[in-house]
């Protein structure tokens, strides 16, 4: 696991606020959802659409903060904050990495 792509801090107070298994559903809907929310963040990108690609970034990067995902909410708070004006196929790129990397460091995490 990645020790950039999930705080420990953050995700250990998730789990003491919520319990160890309602913080294991969360992150399996995470998991299972964000896939969606990147997906609009690209055919948004693709389509021009500056309110479906704002909303898409801010959904995912309110989601990542939650888990300790601090690094993909930074990167996709830059792209809500740019919107498509400053917008790049490289930045979205960048996000569906990183969210790789969460995905896997989250899975690990919630067994």
């Amino acid at each position: 696991m990645s020790a950039e792509s999930v705080d420990l801090a953050t995700y250990e107070a998730l789990r003491e606020t919520t319990g160890a298994e309602f913080a294991r559903e969360l992150v399996e809907t995470f998991l299972t959802e964000a896939p969606s929310m990147l997906a609009d963040l690209r055919q948004s990108f693709e389509r021009n659409d500056a309110d479906r690609f704002r909303r898409a970034a801010h959904s995912l990067k309110s989601n990542s903060n939650t888990f300790g995902a601090l690094h993909l909410g930074t990167l996709a708070r830059q792209l809500e904050l740019g919107g498509l004006a400053q917008a790049s196929a490289p930045a979205i790129a960048a996000v569906e990495a990183e969210y790789a990397q969460v995905a896997a460091a989250l899975s690990e995490l919630a067994k």
